[in-house]
């Protein structure tokens, strides 16, 4: 495994060299071999465009799916860029309208940022590198392997964000305040709850779906300020991101308030251009029945 590893390294850290425009050419190829040789949870992908979009026909539903297959495709390599990008290149390609609001936030308060699997949620924590006078963190799902787990971190740590495994939220939050230090603090929210954290529930994409309410909780405790990042693909390799309030004060808020409007407005960015989200993730696996269940095992 050491050995396969190092192998793949070495062909990335030499792939990312390249320019972009090269390695969208070698995209295609990985498009055509992950769509039509390997077709990569392609049932999944089907299934899920299927039942969020009811109202659209096949030949709708299908150039959205090749869409998103291609832009999957030139995800991992914009990825991989990573290893080498400078930051005049990413601060060009990934644009921020209005970074100033977190700025200004985060020097007298700490602020909860929710966003979603959407567009490149990869180069996000660029927006950091003009930062200063607060710190910045990011959850994420520990890998099993321990290498290429590493390697990931590496990538993410990049623009000098933390990055936290997710069952370490709140005693990262705590270090923080112990510490005296503002942050600014990413959750990517549109995530799969576990079967033991299906708490909330909602309409979403025409489907009841959980979701994580968490980033909400930890916000309304503290009175922290919580901002949306409305992403957009712009063209290939070129994204842009509004920074949207939802409350300066999560105190102030009501029970789900924040969840909801999160919830609004990630599917008013996905329906903009839906090819951009992570469809083969399998999203709806968890049913509401599954709640009384878990409730039942715990008496």
């Amino acid at each position: 495994m050491v050995v396969l590893f190092y192998f793949l390294y070495s062909i990335l850290w030499i792939l990312a060299w390249l320019p972009l425009e090269v390695l969208y050419v070698i995209s295609y190829f990985l498009y055509f071999l992950v769509y039509y040789v390997v077709r990569y949870r392609l049932n999944v992908v089907r299934n899920n465009l299927k039942n969020s979009f009811p109202e659209m026909t096949d030949k709708e539903r299908l150039r959205i799916e090749k869409d998103y297959y291609l832009h999957f495709a030139d995800l991992f390599f914009e990825t991989v860029k990573l290893m080498h990008i400078s930051d005049a290149e990413i601060k060009k390609r990934m644009h921020f309208t209005n970074p100033e609001l977190l700025y200004n936030i985060c020097q007298n308060n700490s602020a909860v940022v929710m966003l979603g699997h959407y567009g490149n949620w990869e180069w996000i924590p660029s927006i950091f590198i003009d930062a200063k006078g607060f710190v910045a963190g990011e959850l994420y799902r520990p890998l099993n392997n321990k290498y290429f787990d590493g390697f990931f971190l590496k990538l993410r740590q990049r623009f000098g964000t933390f990055n936290i495994p997710k069952n370490d939220a709140l005693r990262a939050v705590v270090n923080f305040k112990r510490e005296k230090k503002n942050f600014a603090l990413g959750f990517i929210a549109d995530q799969t709850p576990s079967r033991s954290n299906l708490h909330y529930w909602t309409n979403f994409l025409h489907q009841d779906t959980p979701f994580l309410n968490g980033p909400e909780r930890i916000a309304q405790k503290n009175g922290y300020a919580v901002i949306y990042f409305d992403v957009q693909k712009v063209k290939r390799g070129y994204y842009t991101c509004d920074l949207i309030l939802l409350t300066d004060n999560a105190k102030d808020t009501k029970e789900n308030e924040i969840t909801d409007k999160y919830v609004e407005l990630f599917e008013k960015t996905l329906r903009r251009n839906p090819a951009y989200w992570l469809w083969s993730h399998k999203r709806w696996k968890h049913k509401r029945s599954e709640v009384v269940e878990v409730t039942k095992t715990n008496c």
